[in-house]
């Protein structure tokens, strides 16, 4: 007859490095945590990666383990943990595709396009600086290549965050007419 071991031996074992139980642990729980992850994430293949990293991370920590204490609280804290970084991650991510500048054209590309690209550039550095009344120029660039927010800028220029939505609303509305207009003299 086979005697069922408890998890608090299972973790004991663990402790002391034997694969066997942190397999049978793994088992045991790995749905759990899986489930647990796809439901924030909604992606599975990252869902996936978070059970890997949270098991790795018990088996990296496995020293500190306390027997006495609710496994599935102890990973369900540290998946946790990894849900958030990786949504904070990516929230990151999102504001700086905003933000960031498209990668430019390598050496081989089509320099015609390359060339249009520098021209268009400028053109929209020139207006900017130019066109754009200083209080605008301000707050769009704080928006556009800073990458704040209208509740930020609003705060620095202690103003409402509407009357920073009107200022980006006639920056970009500035740039639009005078794009046009370069171009349909070209």
């Amino acid at each position: 007859m086979e005697q069922k071991v408890t998890e608090s031996q299972l973790l004991e074992k663990v402790k002391a490095s034997e694969m066997g139980a942190f397999q049978m642990l793994f088992k045991q729980y790995q749905p759990v945590i899986l489930r647990y992850a796809v439901f924030y994430i909604r992606r599975t293949d990252i869902a996936q990666d978070i059970v890997q990293e949270t098991f790795i991370q018990v088996w990296n920590h496995r020293s500190s383990l306390k027997p006495h204490l609710s496994f599935l609280a102890y990973i369900l804290r540290i998946s946790g943990n990894l849900i958030r970084d990786y949504v904070k991650h990516m929230k990151v991510r999102e504001r700086a595709a905003d933000v960031l500048p498209y990668p430019s054209l390598s050496e081989g590309d089509d320099p015609v396009e390359t060339l249009h690209l520098k021209i268009l550039q400028e053109e929209i550095d020139a207006i900017i600086k130019t066109d754009l009344p200083q209080r605008c120029r301000e707050v769009f660039l704080l928006s556009r290549l800073e990458g704040k927010t209208n509740k930020e800028i609003a705060e620095i220029f202690r103003v409402s965050v509407r009357t920073i939505e009107h200022q980006i609303s006639y920056a970009l509305n500035i740039l639009r007419k005078k794009l046009l207009n370069l171009h349909d003299r070209q």
